[in-house]
């Protein structure tokens, strides 16, 4: 009969006991294993978030700052349509105020007067339909003069050149216009040079 030493059966005993700590041993590794995936997984979806986010702000920023260019370059076109004219227009302000100046020259009684100052007459009707045609084309083009006794004074307007007392008119208005001002499409190109009365 086959007996078995005490010190064989308390190595084989130890043998049994340790085997299932070593199998709890090794499974441990691959538990750290699976954790360590799970870590990294979480890493990965928070580092695609991020930049996920930070697309999306770089997308709407890109978007912005084109919808300001779009802007910025509708405005440069309506300016440069609005106000193309401009220096152009200014070269013929002088033209229109010699006219003004011209038909001012003609006394009143002689403007009329067709049977004892026919050259007159007719010189001054001859400035006054090309004084006429020349404002028709500058209102055509949005050049619009203003600037008359009466008005109230605007210094984004008129530039005062003297104040003068006047009972029948408020003080602070217009009373006399030494050249009239121009403005094309609402902006002021020439201020209208005018005298400013005050209380008497």
């Amino acid at each position: 009969m086959f007996q078995l030493k005490s010190s064989n059966f308390d190595q084989l005993r130890a043998f049994s006991d340790k085997k299932p700590e070593e199998e709890t041993e090794e499974k441990k590794p691959e538990e750290e294993t699976a954790e360590s995936q799970e870590e990294t997984s979480d890493d990965k979806v928070e580092k695609l978030e991020s930049e996920l986010k930070e697309m999306k702000d770089q997308l709407l920023r890109s978007l912005a700052e084109q919808e300001n260019i779009r802007r910025i370059a509708k405005r440069d076109v309506e300016n440069a349509r609005n106000f193309a004219v401009s220096s152009f227009a200014k070269s013929l302000l002088d033209t229109s105020d010699n006219l003004s100046r011209a038909m001012e020259a003609v006394p009143e009684e002689y403007r009329t007067d067709t049977e004892n100052h026919p050259v007159l007459a007719t010189l001054y009707e001859g400035i006054q339909m090309t004084d006429d045609g020349l404002t028709k084309a500058f209102a055509k083009n949005g050049l619009k003069k203003f600037g008359a006794p009466g008005d109230k004074f605007d210094p984004n307007m008129h530039e005062a050149l003297f104040e003068y007392p006047d009972e029948n008119m408020e003080a602070g208005s217009v009373g006399q216009v030494m050249k009239v001002g121009f403005s094309l499409n609402d902006r002021v190109i020439r201020p209208a040079e005018v005298g400013v009365t005050k209380k008497a």
